[in-house]
């Protein structure tokens, strides 16, 4: 890599309740500011306050900047770009007039959009997989489309705005760039490629916004931003902010971005483990259609000119969450930390099977109706084997996912390494947890790989920026995947195939209970 005294920031709501803003220096060491809390909860509903969120970025950057400058870092000389990550499909409309949002944003993981996905369902001639063709992606209370139309249909607002034509559209990136880039004076409506894929609206092909399905929906493209490449300057941080004229040059989805970060080629795929768990198969420039309940969407697009590479992907909707619950609402544990000593008290979690189908479940089952069971369990159980099926739940979805990955992948020459083995690479607060780890590669039957820093997520950002502006090359990307692999942690399965077979029969037969519960 090429020296540079501060070579990237960037800015990250990859988790559902925290921000955080990394300064990477020349040698991809790092320095990183504190988190912030932003998540509303109401029974399925999952808010975020898009001023809070503005206002904790401000002090993100502020406190990154105020830190590299205490350690002696040239900030002001040697920052050379920003990358931003977010969290994607966390969707917000917002007055062009005033600059502020019409309606709190609403999170990726809320599920009040069950109505309005059953209604479309129902009307549309394809039902559930009436837009899949062009976007790669079924109707869902994931995705920001039907959030929108949510919005649209049930506050007054929102709709007077659009009709007036105040209104801008846009996930948490676009929110972002159009405030650090001067909101009302000249602030620039854009998102990137890899946002736009995840609002059900994008064309996944052209890379445009898809008239036909604006029109079935109602949704006027006036509303929408501009779709950008995810490595390309896009504007410079306006005044009134910390770093102020510093361009900002790189832009992607959190899964996305952290993709980059793994290196991910054709062929390699990633796991990340947060408030939910996303892995991702680089399937290279070809499009590939699930057939086994996966997603079909953008990796990355390096460059206004470069190729496009795509992936398919499995999303889960609680995985840490699931941890969080534990802490927060039984009170098991104080800390997230203390769920690994907890499960770690126990050899196995004694006939035990939680399924956190909270709000339904993801991929590959796709099951809004699915409620949240724990079952298995007798006088015996204790809130240690809790704790461990938790962390197994996690694994098990995960597995999950990628059972269905490899039966689309197989015509396509398969996802094994040079070596002819499956490396599942792995990033994500959660990832830390030695024994979710271990866990996983036991249920897997196939390596793990962590990598010593699993900031995976900013590092993409920061990757994407620098490309943009010379700081470093494409093929110095990529090579990296060297230097990573010589420090990560590798967790080998220890475990025999039999039991591995029986524990996923009783997992299956475990998630069958949770269907058909949403209506206790």
């Amino acid at each position: 890599m090429r020296k540079c005294s501060l070579g990237q920031l960037t800015k990250e709501l990859a988790a559902t309740d925290s921000l955080s803003m990394i300064i990477w220096r020349a040698r991809l060491g790092c320095t990183k500011s504190s988190s912030l809390n932003t998540t509303q909860k109401l029974d399925r509903w999952v808010e975020h306050d898009p001023m809070e969120i503005l206002e904790g970025v401000k002090l993100c950057m502020a406190t990154a900047v105020n830190k590299a400058t205490a350690d002696g870092h040239n900030v002001g000389g040697g920052l050379k770009a920003i990358g931003l990550t977010n969290q994607r499909e966390t969707t917000l409309v917002w007055s062009k007039s005033t600059g502020f949002p019409l309606y709190n944003a609403i999170v990726w993981m809320d599920a009040r959009t069950s109505g309005v996905c059953r209604k479309l369902e129902k009307e549309l001639s394809g039902g559930r997989t009436h837009f899949s063709e062009v976007c790669g992606l079924p109707i869902s209370t994931y995705f920001s489309a039907v959030k929108l139309l949510w919005l649209m249909e049930n506050d007054d607002t929102v709709k007077e705005a659009i009709n007036s034509g105040d209104a801008l559209f846009g996930t948490m990136d676009t929110w972002l760039i159009w405030n650090l880039t001067g909101g009302l004076n000249g602030g620039l409506h854009v998102t990137d490629v890899s946002n736009a894929s995840r609002t059900m609206l994008m064309n996944l092909k052209a890379l445009e916004w898809d008239q036909p399905t604006l029109d079935t929906l109602g949704i006027s493209v006036k509303i929408l931003p501009k779709i950008v490449s995810n490595s390309e300057i896009i504007g410079n941080i306006a005044k009134g902010w910390p770093i102020a004229g510093i361009p900002i040059s790189g832009c992607l989805g959190d899964q996305h971005a952290a993709m980059l970060g793994q290196a991910c080629r054709k062929g390699e795929a990633k796991s990340t483990y947060g408030t939910g768990a996303f892995i991702l198969l680089n399937t290279g420039e070809e499009i590939i259609v699930s057939k086994h309940g996966l997603l079909s969407t953008l990796a990355f697009k390096l460059g206004p000119k470069a190729p496009v590479n795509y992936a398919l992907e499995g999303s889960i909707a609680i995985a840490g969450a699931a941890v969080q619950w534990l802490r927060d609402n039984l009170e098991i544990i104080e800390t997230a930390n203390e769920i690994e000593a907890l499960a770690s008290q126990v050899e196995s979690t004694g006939g035990v099977y939680f399924v956190p189908a909270f709000n339904g479940l993801f991929a590959p089952w796709w099951r809004d109706d699915a409620r949240g069971i724990c079952i298995g369990m007798t006088s015996f159980t204790n809130k240690a084997h809790l704790a461990r099926a938790v962390l197994e739940s996690m694994c098990f979805q995960v597995k999950d996912v990628l059972d269905s990955m490899h039966k689309d992948a197989e015509e396509k020459g398969g996802v094994k390494n040079e070596t002819g083995e499956f490396l599942l690479r792995v990033d994500g607060g959660a990832a830390v947890d030695n024994l979710l780890m271990q866990i996983q590669a036991n249920l897997m039957g196939t390596p793990v790989v962590r990598p010593a820093d699993t900031e995976t997520t900013a590092l993409g950002a920061a990757y994407a920026a620098g490309l943009a502006v010379g700081v470093w090359t494409e093929k110095e990307i990529f090579a990296s995947e060297d230097r990573m692999r010589r420090t990560s942690t590798t967790f080998r399965p220890k475990i025999d195939e039999e039991l591995r077979k029986k524990k996923l029969e009783s997992w299956c037969k475990a998630v069958s209970r949770t269907f058909d519960l949403a209506d206790l």
